[in-house]
């Protein structure tokens, strides 16, 4: 329900320096149960406006006149759209003023009405008007309410940068790249950017490009027609167009095979998908985020990935930053995870111990901020109090393969595997520690990576969700 209805009768601002105009507009419209305010310029009109709003019960529409004394319609209005939540405006033309009236709903009017009034119409015109605003009101909530389940934690300038950069890119459609290392929350930035967008009650599909098999990628994200290949024993809509209409999230895009890559830019080109076993196209309306934690820039450099299709992502590049690199955030980010633990489980929610922040603000998170959320869910439940100790820390670190190491240069990164007290665990404890140092070693690429340890990128996928590596 909008703010304008919670607080009672309907409130309808009548500005006209015509007071034979101003009270048959009150007459009918009072008939109807609205709230009638009336104004006779547009300075008295504004000044009554701003007193609803700190009275906690802002007016729903503006019924105004385009000429009157000292501050007219356009300036009324221009006003009006400075709020942070404005009226709808129906502004009132006299004969000869139509221009005008269009000029004014180019500038955020919602309708007009030509003098002399009819009264069908204009009762008409103010029910369409509020069901508009009560519709804006509606997604505009809705838009806030997702924006928040995917906010972005921290006070650190570099996340204060960032969400000053996806307010700007949020209103256009231009393709965007976003670019960090595994865990830092790439897909979060993606979906807030989503939620601040036009196309924000439209879907979200998210595709991770590497966890696909190579010879299922191009059937998943275009879709394929019954009978096309061995086992297609029926019609599948592909990711294009469960997207169609909102955002379409590729995420580690340079690990995308090269054919598809091509039928990728041949998508975002000309709007249109091509399904596996016909050659007919399908129009597809959507917003392209695309995310990696390699350099791609190298990657077209050495041939694997394709130029154009780069340029043709990196319309708006943004750079999500290493947990390392914003430390300030680390306690922030502790208290949201615990809370947000505690919201999911039903159980009261933690708080932090000052040590054990001090002990956090010491580590060096490798799988950035998805490794903290995993470490202060875990914690969680191995607290007895109301608070995270450091040992509760210790208890995670010592039942799991010891991922938080401290930022002091050490030869020992995580437990040692031959300190296990079970062949389970010293097997979980070496692979975890092989798998960790190979893709340091390769700089987090998870193609090389999964190369060199021969499996494929699904599968090393796999484990590095298992020990919380991503």
């Amino acid at each position: 329900m909008s703010d304008q209805k919670s607080k009672g009768r309907t409130a309808i601002l009548v500005a006209d320096d015509d007071a034979d105009v101003r009270l048959a507009l009150e007459m009918s419209l009072s008939y109807e149960g609205f709230e009638i305010w009336t104004a006779k310029d547009g300075e008295e009109a504004w000044k009554r406006l701003q007193k609803g709003i700190a009275d906690d019960k802002p007016a729903a529409l503006v019924l105004s006149d385009l000429k009157m004394p000292r501050l007219d319609g356009m300036g009324l209005l221009e006003k009006i759209s400075s709020l942070d939540n404005p009226p709808q405006v129906v502004v009132i033309s006299g004969h000869g003023d139509v221009e005008v009236a269009v000029a004014a709903m180019q500038h955020g009017a919602a309708n007009f009405l030509e003098k002399p009034l009819d009264e069908n119409r204009l009762r008409a015109t103010i029910r369409a008007t509020l069901r508009q605003g009560e519709l804006t009101q509606e997604n505009r909530e809705l838009r806030n309410k997702l924006v928040q389940n995917w906010e972005l934690v921290g006070q650190s300038e570099s996340i204060e940068r960032l969400r000053r950069q996806l307010g700007q890119v949020a209103a256009s459609e231009a393709t965007v790249l976003i670019t960090g290392e595994n865990g830092v929350g790439k897909e979060v930035v993606a979906r807030n950017l989503h939620a601040q967008s036009a196309r924000a009650a439209a879907p979200f599909i998210a595709v991770n490009c590497a966890a696909i098999p190579s010879e299922l990628i191009e059937s998943q994200l275009f879709g394929h027609e019954k009978g096309s290949f061995t086992g297609a024993s029926e019609r599948h809509i592909g990711h294009f167009e469960a997207a169609d209409g909102g955002t379409l999230f590729l995420d580690e895009i340079g690990d995308m095979p090269a054919e598809a890559q091509s039928k990728v830019l041949r998508s975002l080109e000309s709007h249109e998908v091509v399904r596996v076993g016909t050659s007919s196209g399908r129009k597809v309306d959507i917003r392209v985020i695309a995310a990696t934690n390699a350099d791609l820039a190298a990657a077209v450099e050495e041939g694997s990935f394709r130029m154009d299709l780069f340029y043709r992502l990196n319309v708006v590049p943004l750079r999500v930053p290493a947990l390392r690199e914003r430390t300030e955030d680390i306690p922030l980010l502790a208290a949201h995870f615990l809370a947000k633990s505690a919201e999911r489980t039903g159980l009261p929610c933690l708080t932090l111990d000052p040590e054990t922040q001090l002990l956090l603000a010491q580590q060096d998170f490798p799988g950035n901020v998805r490794q903290l959320r995993n470490l202060m869910e875990g914690a969680a439940i191995f607290s007895d109090g109301t608070t995270i100790q450091p040992a509760d820390l210790e208890s995670v670190l010592s039942n799991g393969p010891g991922l938080v190491t401290p930022r002091q240069p050490s030869a020992n990164k995580g437990h040692d595997p031959f300190d296990a007290a079970t062949f389970e665990e010293f097997k979980i404890q070496a692979e975890t520690l092989f798998i960790r140092l190979r893709l340091e070693r390769n700089d987090g690429n998870i193609k090389r990576t999964a190369e060199e340890l021969g499996m494929q990128r699904s599968h090393l996928y796999k484990k590095l969700d298992r020990y919380g590596l991503r």
